[in-house]
């Protein structure tokens, strides 16, 4: 097996919005390192399910209803 292949893998702490903390391994940074994210599992709308509301302004949804308006269902 060739030797300096694989990336060296060491510990690192990990900071999520709001506050939180824990311990991985990774091959991101240097041993020690803290990473800050932005964006986790507990902020997230693709995981918390989001509240943004469809502000449509004469465009596809609009178009899509006058259209199929008549049909009665």
């Amino acid at each position: 097996m060739k030797k300096d292949v694989h990336p060296d893998y060491h510990t690192i702490k990990v900071v999520m919005t709001d506050g939180t903390e824990f311990e991985t391994r990774t091959t991101w940074g240097a041993a020690g390192d803290t990473m800050n994210l932005d964006i986790d599992p507990t902020s997230h709308p693709a995981w918390t399910g989001g509240n943004q509301q469809l502000m449509d302004r004469g465009g596809r949804v609009a178009r899509f209803k006058k259209k199929y308006e008549g049909i009665g269902i």
